[in-house]
């Protein structure tokens, strides 16, 4: 009987190997027949195509149709791009230490590392850079900055920029150092005299988990933290193990923070925490926001599925994908989606299905589970990024101060004001003065803004003209497009606190740098405000964190 079983045992592997022999057999033939095509095609377009035909710019355009096909974390990386994912393995590179951005179509500074050349110097939020060296900066060859302003520590850069509300035009060289990228742009205890800390975390490359616990070590010195708010608010992730790093600092030791699998879905690589949490049993919130991404939502997703802390905030993005970066030929590397990340109960917060209706990709099912529960045996839900306990809003209810933002008004008004008034302070008794010289700048700057509402009303206005309806109708809808501009000008006012607020945090950036922006916002802020009433509040915290209270 033995024996028997034996050869049945045998039999079946027998059966799994020859499938899984003829199986991939089948999968490399596929393989090199289509790149045997494709190379047949590249080679033949190449030589005789009517026109000269780029050999590497053709074949990168390949690749990126090849790839296309997939997910768009799945990229191919040239030497131009390395840059960008060393800094993110190491925290390092060789710069000036400023950030940019296109305002109106021009490269500008939108932010300044504290200590470094740019700063030091005397460049400004706001300046537009012009030109690097020989080659002019426009929005077209923005994408390539970063070939200009980084390299080799101990190199100089000539940059040449203009400074608006003072019209010069302004030279300055500049030396390249090695910056070490921060993961923790802020953190301290707000309110001042409170026991409640408040980190903000914005990436998480090399170092972000020995960050948090440095910070929380040296505050708990001072005095007693009790509370803790992690704000991930715009943070779009980074590396995986540093998710797990940061995650750790909060979680009870072993904990588990996040299970990875791949395409061999029998193997599960589950991450634990692996020491006392630094943070202890301080209560704990982390704020959320739809830019909140990747090992933000590994570690949002982990305090939630066991109970560590609130989340309070927005849907967050919902990027559930892990990759790995493959070195290639010609300093070149592949970055490719490798794997999908859960959370401790088992949800996928993967948005968008990339494998739905792709004939090239064919889908491996995962946990199809609707609802999970969290270590309380609070329901959560997969898909769409991780849903907050308690959802709340940041922007202003004004859709006409939204387009004020979404243009940049404040921005440009805090640089044109500063560069005209050196000597300008976040001090509050300055608010209403600086909303008026705001009003004064929108009126200058022609600043227009039309409604949906009045957009439909316009082209009823249009086609009344056309269609040639009486003129007493269109005198009617003519008072209501004067009526449309008064209650623009009153929602302005109405408002106020709002303007207020981002005129605030513009100066505050310009005069204490970004220390000061981030402590004017939270004077301002939503989310972070009800996080201290929740904290503050006895048995709130805790009724969040108990079934069917959410």
């Amino acid at each position: 009987m033995m024996n028997k079983t034996y050869r049945y045992i045998i039999a079946v592997n027998a059966v799994v190997l020859f499938g899984f022999v003829a199986g991939t057999s089948d999968l490399f033939f596929q393989m090199a027949k289509s790149i045997d095509i494709f190379g047949r095609v590249y080679k033949e377009v190449t030589l005789n195509y009517v026109d000269n035909v780029n050999p590497e710019e053709f074949m990168l355009s390949g690749i990126k149709g090849m790839l296309g096909n997939l997910d768009p974390y799945t990229v191919f990386i040239d030497e131009t791009m390395k840059k960008d994912i060393d800094l993110m393995t190491t925290g390092k590179y060789g710069g000036i230490g400023v950030s940019v951005g296109i305002r109106d179509d021009k490269v500008t500074i939108i932010d300044l590392l504290e200590g470094y050349s740019a700063q030091r110097q005397g460049i400004r939020i706001g300046d537009v850079i012009t030109r690097v060296d020989d080659t002019e900066i426009t929005k077209e060859n923005y994408n390539s900055l970063s070939e200009y302003l980084k390299g080799k520590p101990g190199e100089i850069v000539k940059v040449s920029i203009y400074r608006d509300g003072t019209g010069e035009e302004l030279i300055f060289n500049l030396v390249l150092e090695e910056i070490t990228v921060k993961n923790l742009t802020y953190y301290g205890f707000i309110p001042e005299e409170s026991n409640n800390v408040y980190l903000k975390l914005s990436s998480f490359s090399r170092s972000a988990g020995e960050e948090i616990k440095k910070a929380i070590v040296e505050l708990k010195r001072s005095r007693e933290v009790k509370s803790i708010v992690l704000d991930l608010r715009g943070n779009p992730g980074g590396l995986l193990d540093q998710a797990v790093d940061v995650a750790e600092k909060f979680l009870k030791k072993n904990d588990v923070i996040v299970s990875v699998i791949g395409r061999d879905t029998m193997n599960i690589n589950t991450y634990y925490s692996k020491e006392e949490p630094v943070a202890g049993d301080a209560r704990l919130i982390v704020l959320v926001d739809a830019n909140t991404a990747s090992a933000s939502e590994i570690v949002a997703g982990a305090v939630q599925d066991h109970d560590r802390g609130v989340i309070i905030g927005e849907p967050t993005f919902g990027k559930g994908l892990v990759q790995t970066v493959v070195p290639l030929s010609y300093n070149t590397s592949l970055k490719i989606t490798t794997a999908r990340y859960y959370t401790p109960s088992g949800r996928s917060i993967q948005k968008v299905d990339y494998a739905n209706n792709n004939k090239v990709v064919q889908k491996i099912s995962g946990n199809a589970a609707k609802e999970f529960s969290t270590d309380n045996k609070r329901i959560v839900l997969p898909s769409g990024g991780i849903k907050p306990d308690t959802l709340l809003k940041n922007q202003s209810e004004s859709k006409q101060v939204q387009t004020l933002m979404a243009r940049g008004m404040f921005f440009k008004f805090a640089t044109n004001y500063f560069n005209q008034n050196p000597e300008v302070s976040s001090d509050d008794s300055k608010t209403d003065e600086y909303y008026d010289k705001f009003i004064e700048y929108l009126i200058q700057q022609d600043f227009e803004y039309t409604s949906k509402t009045e957009k439909l009303l316009n082209e009823l206005k249009e086609q009344a003209g056309a269609d040639k309806i009486g003129n007493g109708i269109i005198e009617r809808l003519n008072e209501l497009s004067d009526r449309f501009n008064e209650l623009k000008v009153k929602e302005l006012s109405i408002y106020k606190d709002d303007i207020a607020a981002e005129i605030m945090k513009e100066i505050a950036d310009r005069t204490e740098g970004r220390d000061g922006r981030i402590k004017e916002s939270l004077k301002h802020d939503k989310q972070f405000k009800l996080a201290l009433k929740i904290l503050n509040e006895g048995n709130s915290y805790a009724l969040l964190l108990t079934p069917g209270e959410q």
